[in-house]
């Protein structure tokens, strides 16, 4: 049995190598050598058996008709297998079809069996394991990997498939969430990019100048917010690198020279940075335009031009400064005025040019709005300053040396009158003219320019500054000199800052820059305030408010520019300032502390009234008289600065004392005008010294106690004793104590603890409520409001006439009570 089953048992064959081409065997030729030298040991080669070796590996050769009976029989086997998988199936209730020779056919289908269709990859394995022993380890391999594949493909496919049938809500939220995370990496990614571009141009700016374009490319993302960052970030990197020179960029023939390395690297360096700035400007202009980035753009141009006004390209930037001085964002105005605020207090950064282009700039800007802008843009002129001792200590250093140099000759000529030898001469002129070059290039470096150059910028931005302000003053005037009737402005644009919003900076900035302005055109100027101060913001024929015209705020700057600019020039024009006054005294009755500014009117009240030394008895007692009234009308911080101030004047003119007296014919008359006008606009036709101060007795009951201890204490005044001391404390000072006093202050009521006591004697009841309708009419039967002083005269006469016939009265009365019941028994 041993014997039978190893003989039944084949040894397959040993499988050839690959075949290959001798074309393609290469030999070495150590090889050919080894073998040439050892060729005793390869002869057994030469007596090899391939015949037999063929037999055994390949098989005895087969003929033609072998291998196709062998092809037949396999053709005939699939076959066979494929009829087994097919079925044929009688379909139920299916007429057959007639053939032309008169059989019928019934239609059938083959229908593939279950084993079949579950395994046909199964057979088709089968079919790979049976040809395995005859293909190659290479094939081997390559069909065990693309089994692989598919496999893994399969399994993919049906992952798939299971995420698909699986689909929730959690899904989409968590891939929000993914997308989320993915966001914020990329942002923090490009947020340390930056920082490391930062940091390496920081480090070593000269040889890492490349990594500007890479940082400038960044802003070109989607992201605003890493927009900004690169905005700023390449800010702060310009700040730092930025030379403290003007970079001038070499020319052709510069070019074409030979230079040293050194040399080749600095103009390398300047000129990537010039070009990397240059791009960097244009896109903040462009970002500019942006609302989203409009406030980083803003930011960025104004840091650049404060921090390095010296640099390439700054007309760009105060150009883009200077238009958006009046933009209605407040954020970028403060920072535009800042900027060149700084500019015109800093012009040792810049020498002065930046300052004439910008005070330039600001008057065309003023012009082609029409004076139509923030006030802002004009108040930035008041932080200029003018030298006017510009090349004194030039010309006191040269003059110096002058007289050194001449005492020097003199004394040479007197010991030595030998003449200097032509060595020593070349010599000195030779160091002269290096001195000049030396002095040339440093004042090129500097940025100072000589005393000429300074003096005449000076000039062009004071005549661009007068000129603006001018321009101004006629803009307002011909603006007032239109039809007050006219209620509508179709001059002015909707949007715009109101009717005159550059007249309250203009006014101020001529009060302070008045010492720099010619004789010649104060006389116009004082014209133009005159003008301005006598316009009224209500029309007399009307009676309606016309928004052309000046506000009281305004008119009362226009008078305090008036005797600012008298001052400035120590009195020395002749001009009559009984205008100003009548205008002030008018402006007291107009004023109303909610609309206008109290601070201004303090200011006028100092300058106008306590700084004037030589005023008219009879004016200076009507201005009494009409801030006594002023008191007693307003609040606290109004009525103090109007008591300080007639406290002044009652201090400096001992005549208008007489006000205090209670004389039985209204006060001591000794004044030309014998009654008192109180309407009268005139001060001086007031008549002031026939009234008595009675407003002080009201005040001093006043709820406030600073205010009440000041009117009593003028009242209190002696009227005999030459008192020349006055108040330390000014209008001024008065009125930002107690406005600021105004909300901490509460007085003390003592109406809290009687109603408190009555309600305890009462027993907790309530109190009746008043009726207010019953009040008003018991009110009007027993008083009477005074209109004028003719009403008060008449309403006096007949209290006395009352007086003098009481009997008449009630003998009316006696008769008037009888009638009563008759007319009721009629009715």
């Amino acid at each position: 049995m041993g014997k039978s089953r190893r003989k039944e048992k084949a040894i397959p064959p040993p499988q050839l190598p690959p075949e290959v081409r001798e074309e393609e065997i290469e030999f070495s030729d150590e090889d050919v050598k080894f073998v040439e030298e050892n060729k005793e040991y390869a002869r057994f080669v030469s007596r090899i058996d391939t015949t037999a070796i063929n037999r055994q590996c390949v098989g005895e050769a087969k003929t033609v008709e072998d291998k196709y009976e062998e092809e037949r029989s396999k053709k005939k086997v699939n076959q066979e297998e494929k009829g087994s998988n097919e079925i044929q199936v009688d379909p139920v209730d299916v007429l057959p079809v007639k053939t032309l020779d008169g059989k019928l056919h019934y239609r059938t289908v083959t229908k593939k069996s279950k084993l079949a269709e579950a395994d046909p990859d199964e057979a088709e394995e089968e079919d790979v394991l049976e040809d395995e022993h005859i293909l190659n380890k290479s094939q081997r391999r390559a069909k065990a990997k693309k089994s692989k594949k598919d496999a893994k493909k399969q399994e993919k496919e049906v992952l798939e498939e299971i995420i698909q049938e699986e689909e929730t809500p959690q899904a989409a939220v968590l891939a929000e969430v993914k997308e989320e995370l993915s966001a914020e990496e990329t942002f923090e990614n490009k947020k340390n990019r930056l920082a490391e571009l930062g940091m390496l141009l920081l480090s070593d700016p000269e040889a890492n100048i490349r990594s500007l374009k890479a940082m400038l490319d960044i802003s070109k993302d989607e992201n605003a917010k890493i927009v900004k960052l690169c905005l700023l970030s390449v800010l702060a990197v310009f700040k730092d690198i930025i030379p403290g020179y003007r970079i001038r960029l070499p020319t052709d023939k510069e070019l074409e020279m030979k230079v040293s390395k050194d040399v080749k690297k600095t103009r390398f360096f300047e000129s990537t940075l010039l070009k990397a700035y240059k791009s960097y400007l244009q896109k903040l202009m462009a970002f500019e335009r942006q609302p989203v980035y409009n406030q980083v753009a803003n930011r960025c141009i104004c840091t650049l031009l404060d921090a390095k006004p010296h640099f390439n390209y700054r007309d760009n930037l105060l150009t883009a400064v200077v238009r958006n001085i009046s933009s209605p964002d407040e954020v970028v105005r403060r920072l535009c005025c800042t900027t060149i605020r700084s500019l015109f207090s800093n012009e040792g950064k810049h020498g002065g040019e930046l300052t004439v282009q910008a005070v330039r700039l600001i008057a065309d800007q003023v012009k082609s709005q029409n004076c139509q802008l923030h006030p802002n843009s004009i108040e930035v002129f008041m932080s200029i300053r003018f030298d006017e001792d510009i090349g004194k200590r030039d010309r006191e250093e040269a003059n110096k040396k002058k007289f050194k140099k001449n005492d020097k000759r003199n004394n040479q000529e007197e010991q030595n009158q030998v003449q200097e030898n032509e060595r020593k001469k070349s010599k000195r002129e030779m160091m002269s003219k290096i001195r000049d070059e030396v002095n040339a290039d440093y004042k090129g470096v500097t940025y100072e320019p000589d005393a000429m150059e300074r003096r005449k910028m000076q000039t062009e931005t004071l005549s661009a500054v007068f000129e603006t302000y001018f321009r101004i003053l006629r803009k307002t005037m011909y603006s007032i000199g239109e039809s007050s009737t006219e209620e509508d402005d179709t001059t002015l644009n909707p949007n715009a800052f109101g009717p005159h919003p550059l007249l309250a900076p203009c006014l101020d900035g001529l009060a302070k820059f008045t010492q720099q302005l010619d004789l010649d055109y104060i006389g116009d100027l004082m014209n133009y305030l005159k003008k301005l101060a006598s316009s009224s913001s209500v029309s007399t024929d009307s009676k309606k408010k016309n928004s052309k015209l000046l506000t009281v705020s305004e008119r009362l700057r226009c008078c305090l520019v008036a005797f600012k600019v008298m001052r400035s020039n120590l009195n020395a024009l002749n001009v009559d300032l009984q205008d100003f006054f009548v205008q002030l005294y008018n402006l007291l009755l107009e004023y109303r502390p909610g609309r206008d500014s109290g601070e201004v009117l303090a200011e006028s009240l100092k300058i106008m009234l306590c700084d004037d030394r030589h005023q008219d008895m009879q004016k200076a007692a009507a201005f009494v008289k009409r801030l006594a009234t002023f008191a007693l009308c307003f609040g606290c911080a109004e009525s103090m600065s109007a008591l300080v101030t007639l406290k002044i004047l009652l201090q400096r003119n001992v005549k208008c004392r007489n006000l205090l007296e209670n004389d039985a014919g209204g006060g001591s008359v000794s004044g030309s005008i014998a009654k008192y006008q109180p309407y009268a606009t005139d001060p001086n036709l007031s008549g002031a010294f026939a009234s008595v101060l009675w407003e002080l007795n009201l005040l001093t009951k006043h709820y406030h106690p600073a205010i009440s201890t000041m009117a009593g204490t003028i009242s209190n005044m002696n009227t005999s004793q030459n008192q020349t001391f006055l108040s330390a404390v000014t209008p001024q000072q008065a009125f930002a104590d107690y406005s600021l006093q105004k909300e901490s202050f509460e007085p003390k009521s003592e109406s809290r603890k009687l109603n408190n006591k009555r309600k305890r004697e009462s027993g907790g009841e309530d109190v009746p409520e008043i009726d207010m309708g019953e009040l008003r009419k018991k009110l009007k039967e027993n008083f009477t409001i005074l209109r004028g002083i003719k009403e008060d005269e008449r309403v006096r006469m007949e209290f006395e006439f009352r007086k003098k016939n009481p009997t008449k009265k009630q003998s009316n009365v006696a008769k008037k009570k009888p009638k009563s019941p008759k007319s009721k028994k009629r009715i």
